[in-house]
């Protein structure tokens, strides 16, 4: 908790999707928040949505989570106007489902420029003075596809792995003086989504099954709740929270439908 019992927040990615929930959320519970994301004009038009339910603690700052220096800058930016950052929270995040026979290497790099390194820039970008200051929370949002290889999305799976792994060693790295925790949401129902599905191969439904995806405000209320508790891990549902425990055990019989 920071000065005057309000912390400030910064969420990347926060412009869409769960990232902006997520803001909206937070905001609404009194606490001043910064969102970072590359589009200037969907930025602006969420600090307009935003700032219906909080006028007065809502900050942005237009950055590219894949260049460092951007990122700093923005980060800066934010601090610069709310103070020392309190809690980030990492959203930013792309998907291009395609075989990765079929996929460009361009295309793969992209996801894991965006998912993986932007969160560690990100991170990076917060955490000395956090750990200097021995207070602050990190919150990075990967995804449940890092508990299993999913066909046609090997670029997006090693990404959200690679975080988990990230969060982990960092935590041990950390101690108690900064919470590192990571979320594990499923299919979410964000704009995102909606342009991934048609795209999504055969294969990787009939291993995902026909399950619904979550609403933005129920994943984005998990993670909240997360960040207040400082859980190490935010799971959704018992059939995921199944599979990071026990997939070992759960993954062949996943794999024998693609087998017929």
């Amino acid at each position: 908790m920071s000065r005057s019992n309000t912390r400030h927040i910064i969420v990347t990615g926060g412009s869409s999707g769960i990232g902006f929930e997520v803001a909206r959320q937070l905001a609404v519970k009194g606490n001043n928040v910064s969102i970072i994301a590359r589009n200037p004009q969907m930025l602006e038009r969420a600090c307009e949505n935003l700032r219906r339910s909080a006028p007065n603690s809502i900050f942005s700052a237009s950055a590219d989570v894949t260049r460092p220096d951007e990122l700093i800058a923005a980060i800066g930016a934010c601090q610069k106007n709310f103070g020392p950052c309190d809690v980030l929270i990492t959203s930013a995040g792309i998907v291009e489902p395609a075989f990765f026979d079929q996929l460009h290497p361009a295309q793969f790099q992209a996801q894991m420029d965006t998912n993986f390194f932007g969160t560690v820039n990100a991170v990076r970008a917060v955490y000395s003075d956090m750990k200097a200051r021995r207070s602050g929370s990190i919150m990075m949002i990967s995804s449940a596809a890092a508990f299993i290889g999913i066909p046609g999305y090997t670029a997006y799976c090693a990404s959200k792995s690679a975080l988990a792994s990230f969060a982990e060693s960092l935590r041990s790295e950390a101690g108690g003086d900064v919470h590192i925790g990571i979320s594990f949401p499923p299919d979410t129902q964000t704009p995102q989504f909606e342009q991934e599905i048609p795209k999504r191969s055969e294969s990787a439904k009939t291993l995902m099954g026909n399950d619904v995806p979550w609403p933005v405000d129920k994943v984005a209320h998990h993670i909240v709740n997360g960040i207040y508790r400082r859980q190490y891990e935010v799971h959704f549902g018992l059939k995921l929270r199944l599979l990071n425990l026990l997939g070992n055990l759960i993954k062949p019989l996943l794999y024998r439908r693609l087998r017929g």
